[in-house]
C-alpha cells in the first residue's frame, strides 16, 4: 500500500484566502449589541485590534501574509497531507483516505495559524495584552504561544470542566508565559454572576468569552482575541486548505468529500473553503461535512438567527446556527466543540446547501480515535474525531456501494494532552 507524507516548503501560501467574494450572497452582518444596527468597524476597535477589524470587513479575495508572520508559520508549515492506507486496509474500503496533519505545530493544533497572526497584528500597535477564552486549551495553548513569539501576554479564560480535565494544556500556557484562570471566575462581573447561580457550574465558551470581553471592555490597555467565529479568523486558517490543494494537485487526487469537526468552524473552515470556491466557481462535484457532538447540535439541531456570541451579551450579534445564548453543554471531553453558536460564514453555507451538517455521538468519536491510534499511530484531540468518525462512516458506505471515492479531512490537533479523556474507554475502536 501507498503512503504519502507530501510537505515542501513552497507549498506555504504567501496570503489568505477570503472566501466573501466569491460567495452567491452575502451572509446577513452582525449587529451592534446596544443599537442592534449594522456593526461599523469602529465599533469592534473598542475591544479588538485595528488589523484584526480590517480583515473582519475586508473585501479582497487575497489578504497577504506578512513576512514575520511567514517566517514563524515556516517553523511548522506547510503540514503534512498523508494517506491514510492503514486505515483503508483496515476498513476494506475501495476509498482513498487522506488528511492533513495540524499536530505539528508548536502546540499541537491548528489554532496556531491564526494566534501568530493575531499576536503579530496586536503588536504592530503596540498592545502588551490580549485577552481571551480557552475551551479545551489548544487555542489558549496557541496563543500564549504566539504572544511568547511576538512579545504579547495572553490572559486566558479556561472553562471549567476542561481546567480540570487537562491540567497539561494549562501548564503548557504558563510555560509560555500566559495566565490562564479558570471560568466562570470571581475575576471579574460575570464570573461573579454565573457562579452566583452556581458556586459547581462546569462553565461553558459562552462564559468565558464573557469574561475575556470584559476584561478587554473595562481596561484600554487589553484587547480581545478569538480563537474561531469570526471571519478573520476563518481566512487565517485557510492557510490548511490552500497547502492541502496544492498537495493533492501534486498526487493527482481530486477530494469528492472534505470533513471538518466544528464547534465555531475554524478548522473546518481552513480545510475546506478553498475548496468550496471551486465548488461555487467552476461546478466542482465536492460534498462537505460539518460534524459536531450530538450533545451540542448547534447545525443541526439550533436554529439560524441572531444571537450573542457570548453568555452575558457583550459581543455582537452573528447571525449564526444557535443554541442560544444560554445554553450549557455537558462537559464533554471535546471542550473546543463546546460552543452554542457557529461561525456566521459556515451557517450561511449550510443555509445555502453547500455544507452538511453532521452530528455525532461521543461514544461513536471515541471508537473512532482509538481505531486511528491503532492504525495510523497517532492519538487525535477528541475534536478532531469527530471528522475521523466521519471519514469512517463515508468511507464504509463507499465500501456498500463500491465506490473510489477520495476522502479529506483534517485532524485539526493530537490528543496527547488528552490523554486523559480515553481513559476507561480503552478496547474500543472496532469500527
Amino acid at each position: 500500500m501507498l503512503r504519502f507524507a507530501s510537505r515542501k516548503p513552497d507549498y506555504l501560501p504567501s496570503h489568505f484566502y477570503n472566501i466573501k467574494p466569491d460567495l452567491p450572497e452575502m451572509p446577513k452582518p452582525p449587529l451592534n449589541p446596544q443599537t442592534k444596527e449594522v456593526l461599523k468597524p469602529e465599533d469592534l476597535e473598542a475591544i479588538f485590534p485595528k488589523g484584526f477589524v480590517q480583515q473582519i470587513v475586508s473585501m479582497e479575495r487575497e489578504i497577504p501574509i506578512p513576512g514575520e508572520v511567514l517566517d514563524a508559520l515556516s517553523v511548522f508549515r506547510p503540514t503534512p497531507l498523508i494517506y491514510a492506507s492503514a486505515l483503508r486496509k483496515h476498513l476494506g474500503t475501495p476509498a482513498h483516505i487522506f488528511f492533513k496533519y495540524e499536530g505539528v505545530s508548536p502546540t499541537g493544533s491548528h489554532k496556531t495559524n491564526t494566534a501568530l497572526m493575531q499576536a503579530y497584528l496586536a503588536a504592530q500597535e503596540g498592545i502588551h495584552t490580549l485577552s481571551t477564552e480557552t475551551g479545551a486549551g489548544q487555542w489558549g495553548s496557541s496563543l500564549a504561544y504566539a504572544g511568547s513569539r511576538f512579545g504579547v501576554k495572553a490572559d486566558i479564560y479556561m472553562v471549567r470542566s476542561s481546567f480540570r480535565q487537562k491540567p497539561g494544556r494549562r501548564i503548557m500556557m504558563e510555560l509560555f508565559g500566559g495566565t490562564v484562570t479558570e471560568s466562570p471566575s470571581d475575576t471579574t462581573e460575570s464570573g461573579r454572576k454565573f457562579l452566583a447561580k452556581d458556586a459547581d457550574h462546569p462553565g461553558s465558551l459562552g462564559m468565558a468569552i464573557a469574561e475575556a470581553v470584559e476584561i478587554a471592555v473595562k481596561n484600554p490597555a487589553v484587547k480581545y482575541s478569538l480563537g474561531s467565529v469570526l471571519d478573520s479568523v476563518l481566512l487565517h486558517q485557510t492557510i490548511i486548505g490552500l497547502e492541502a490543494k496544492r498537495q493533492m494537485d501534486e498526487l493527482g487526487a481530486d477530494p469528492d468529500i472534505i470533513i471538518g469537526c466544528v464547534g465555531g468552524g475554524s478548522n473546518f473552515a481552513g480545510i475546506s473553503f478553498p475548496f468550496v470556491r471551486q465548488k461555487i466557481r467552476d461546478g466542482k462535484n465536492i460534498r462537505f461535512l460539518a460534524v459536531e457532538p450530538d450533545c451540542c447540535p448547534t447545525l443541526t439541531r439550533g436554529d439560524l438567527r441572531y444571537d450573542y456570541g457570548d453568555s452575558v451579551g457583550y459581543t455582537p450579534l452573528l447571525f449564526m446556527h444557535t443554541l442560544g445564548m444560554d445554553f450549557v453543554p455537558p462537559p464533554i471531553h471535546a471542550g473546543g466543540l463546546r460552543y452554542h453558536g457557529m461561525a456566521p460564514l459556515v451557517s450561511h453555507l449550510v443555509h445555502l446547501g453547500i455544507v452538511e451538517p453532521r452530528a455525532l455521538s461521543q461514544e461513536k468519536v471515541f471508537d473512532a480515535a482509538e481505531l486511528f491510534l491503532r492504525t495510523e499511530g497517532i492519538l487525535p484531540a477528541p475534536e478532531s474525531s469527530h471528522a475521523i468518525a466521519a471519514a469512517v462512516e463515508e468511507a464504509l458506505l463507499a465500501k456498500k456501494e463500491n465506490l473510489e471515492k477520495v476522502i479529506l479531512f483534517n485532524l485539526s490537533g493530537h490528543g496527547f494532552l488528552d490523554i486523559t479523556a480515553y481513559n476507561g474507554n480503552s478496547g474500543r475502536g472496532k469500527a
